[in-house]
């Protein structure tokens, strides 16, 4: 491939393609950067769970060849879902995406806190409705043998 049929947007480099592992480049994933563990779970991990399930006889031989092509085709299509929501992204304009992170940001150290009468020792919280410091507090009953 060459560096002008990739568009502007892509996440790896081309100048780094070379130093990809080779499941990554034969399906020409583009927003999905698996290193080489990942993508040996995705390509070895397939075939031995292929070959285990097919040992147990729970599936016939013919899936140690469909499961790790099923798994490159979800993986593929993963890529190609992340690069629709890249493309989406970036049709957003600069001030609508300011003004979202304005909305999503936490509003820690803002809510009121009542003082609350179950915070000090000695006193007993009732259900009544009054105001604090109109209500008696109540004690409560105690048993008599």
């Amino acid at each position: 491939m060459t560096g002008a049929s990739r568009p502007a947007w892509a996440t790896v480099r081309v100048d780094e393609e070379r130093y990809r592992p080779l499941y990554a480049r034969l399906l020409g994933l583009r927003f999905v950067n698996p290193g080489g563990v990942l993508c040996f779970l995705f390509f070895e991990g397939a075939i031995a769970l292929a070959v285990l399930l097919a040992l147990a006889e729970l599936v016939s031989w013919w899936a140690v060849l469909v499961l790790p092509v099923v798994v490159a085709a979800m993986v593929k299509l993963n890529d190609m879902v992340a690069a629709v929501v890249v493309r989406s992204a970036a049709l957003v304009p600069e001030q609508e995406r300011d003004r979202f992170r304005r909305q999503m940001e936490p509003a820690v150290g803002r809510a009121q806190v009542e003082w609350m009468l179950h915070s000090v020792p000695g006193v007993i919280v009732t259900a009544d409705t009054s105001p604090p410091g109109t209500a008696e507090p109540t004690r409560p009953p105690t048993h008599s043998s």
